[in-house]
């Protein structure tokens, strides 16, 4: 049994993974940016070394700064969680070959199943259905045009090497492509650290259903659960449910078979996910995830299954604790998963919202769970995705399960940044949603969602002439983290985050500001990546003028009025803060 995992993650899977592998008596080792020396993740682990750097590049993609803190804290494993390194061949054959164990598929799988195109191979020699698309990656316009023109529009710009929607454009033109292209390649490099795109048809009203399945080292594979994530916006998921509902007769049992096969074909081992596109009662092979994925806990809940345990065990060599019909014959009732994401989403916007966190209480109850990876006082960064946690709920049955996350979604508490809870719960309680009628599509543009608006910040806090109390802070000595006990008054900066009094901030609205003022701002910190006019352009209300990056999403600002570009006050790369004038217009 391995001995010590480092951890190559931050947030929620970070800590999850850290809690799985203490119960399992496997000291843990995090790693952080500038940014997180104070996160929970690093509060929890047995150890941690920083990484230098605020962005994803300069710390959780720096491949030398974490072989350094693999080979300097004598890790024997690195658990690479979701996003990042976790489906990046290059990194898993960097770790074996410093001898350690990487949790997660053999490195010629990553490749394969890893990249879109090449899984897209796997998957028909598995005999699973493809959506029709590229078999190749695409490197220009042209060839994307070419597709559309006669394949039929719309099509699906996608990151060959990422997920979760990340990378994703959806094109209805010929004369859209250009720029989607150029905005996928952007979003995909920064976030999983490589550009290649592919394209492939754009379905009508499809439903997302994945299946989830471990292989172990020794030829075993199986699947667990199907899982329903239609409800998303902008192609990144909102909810996630176990089993997936309303599958015509034996669709669950053949998507399971395709997974195995597709999975076998390459030698798959640890844990996956393969995703199909379900339409009139069609399923059709999207790509494989070589990770575990962010929604694993609902497969978790109706089988009992700890999955990053399963990982854990198969990476040390273990055979897989179970087989095929042991697996089906544990799943018990109905779960959902609620991912609590940083953003606004008053009139379908989902405009990011990083801040300070005033207050942050979980749910509870049975039946409940809740995977966080921040606390009270903690700061939701830019630079990061916006995941704040996941509310997971188990119900005997479906119903009871929509029921239960409803009420659960209401107890919980999130000051100071906004949130999609309001948004969730519109879902959860839709007609649509509950009839299972619903689509990857009806989100944006069914659900509505113009009665949500930014919620209030919570007052700041003062502690003042505070007596002397006992405090935990850290120091780093060559790069480890230590954690040290000092007096000092209560009113003193603390790294604890449960006893952090610091003021809150109130939440980014939703929208360009101005009131047709024609100064144009920013609701939110981020970074500018394009600026789409001149000084001196004439310019329609509506239309975008720079794109602005917060939390490795790409979102238009749009000009309030209709008039003349008369100013510009930012350039490409520099980083603005929310209410900053970026362009005038009269």
């Amino acid at each position: 049994m391995l001995k010590k995992i480092l951890i190559a993650n931050r947030g929620e899977i970070a800590v999850r993974v850290i809690r799985a592998a203490r119960e399992m008596g496997i000291a843990t080792v995090a790693v952080y940016s500038e940014l997180d020396r104070n996160a929970l993740h690093v509060r929890l682990a047995d150890e941690a070394w920083a990484l230098g750097g605020q962005t994803a590049a300069e710390s959780y993609l720096n491949t030398d700064a974490i072989l350094n803190a693999i080979t300097q804290s004598g890790a024997d494993a690195v658990h690479p969680g979701y996003g990042f390194f976790s489906e990046n061949a290059d990194f898993a054959q960097a770790i074996t070959d410093l001898g350690v164990a990487f949790i997660g598929p053999p490195p010629a799988a990553i490749v394969e199943m890893g990249d879109k195109v090449s899984s897209r191979k796997a998957a028909l020699r598995g005999g699973a259905p493809i959506v029709p698309g590229t078999t190749e990656f695409v490197t220009t316009a042209k060839e994307i045009q070419d597709f559309g023109n006669q394949s039929g529009w719309p099509v699906a710009i996608k990151a060959a090497f990422g997920g979760g929607g990340r990378g994703m454009k959806v094109v209805h033109s010929a004369e859209q492509v250009q720029e989607a292209m150029d905005s996928a390649q952007r979003e995909a490099k920064n976030f999983f650290g490589r550009d290649e795109i592919y394209v492939e048809r754009y379905l009508s009203w499809p439903r997302h259903i994945e299946v989830q399945l471990v292989g172990d080292q020794h030829g075993n594979v199986v699947w667990i659960s199907t899982r329903d994530c239609s409800a998303q916006r902008r192609h990144q998921k909102l909810i996630e449910e176990a089993p997936a509902p309303g599958l015509a007769d034996g669709i669950e049992e053949a998507m399971g078979a395709a997974a195995v096969k597709a999975a076998k074909a390459v030698g798959y081992y640890n844990a996956g996910t393969v995703e199909f596109i379900y339409q009139d009662n069609e399923f059709f092979f999207l790509e494989m995830n070589t990770r575990l994925q962010v929604e694993h806990p609902v497969t978790e809940l109706i089988t009992g299954i700890d999955l990053v345990e399963w990982q854990i065990r198969v990476a040390s060599g273990e055979k897989l604790p179970m087989n095929q019909k042991q697996v089906l014959a544990a799943r018990r009732g109905h779960a959902i998963e609620v991912r609590i994401n940083a953003e606004n989403p008053a009139g379908g916007k989902f405009l990011p919202s990083p801040g300070l966190i005033g207050k942050l209480v979980a749910p509870d109850g049975f039946g409940v769970r809740f995977d966080g990876g921040y606390e009270t006082g903690d700061t939701i960064s830019q630079y990061y995705d916006n995941l704040v946690g996941k509310v997971i709920v188990w119900g005997k049955d479906r119903p009871t399960a929509i029921a239960r996350t409803v009420r659960a979604l209401n107890e919980m508490i999130v000051e100071g940044i906004a949130t999609t809870i309001p948004a969730d719960i519109a879902i959860l309680q839709h007609p649509d949603f509950q009839a299972v009628t619903h689509s990857t599509k009806w989100v944006e543009e069914t659900l509505d969602l113009s009665g949500i608006g930014a919620p209030s910040a919570s007052a700041p806090t003062d502690n003042n002439d505070a007596p002397m109390v006992e405090r935990t802070t850290t120091v780093e000595v060559n790069g480890r983290r230590f954690d040290v006990k000092l007096w000092v008054p209560e009113s003193a900066p603390t790294t604890s985050a449960a006893k952090n009094k610091r003021p809150v901030r109130a939440a980014a609205t939703a929208g360009s500001a101005g009131g047709g003022s024609g100064k144009v701002s920013v609701p939110m910190q981020g970074t500018i990546v394009k600026i789409l006019v001149e000084v001196g352009q004439n310019i329609e209300a509506g239309q975008a003028v720079v794109v602005l990056e917060a939390m490795k999403m790409e979102n238009q600002i749009e000009a309030d009025k209709t008039g003349k570009v008369t100013s510009i006050n930012v350039k490409i790369g520099e980083t603005v803060g929310a209410g900053d004038v970026v362009v005038v217009i009269e």
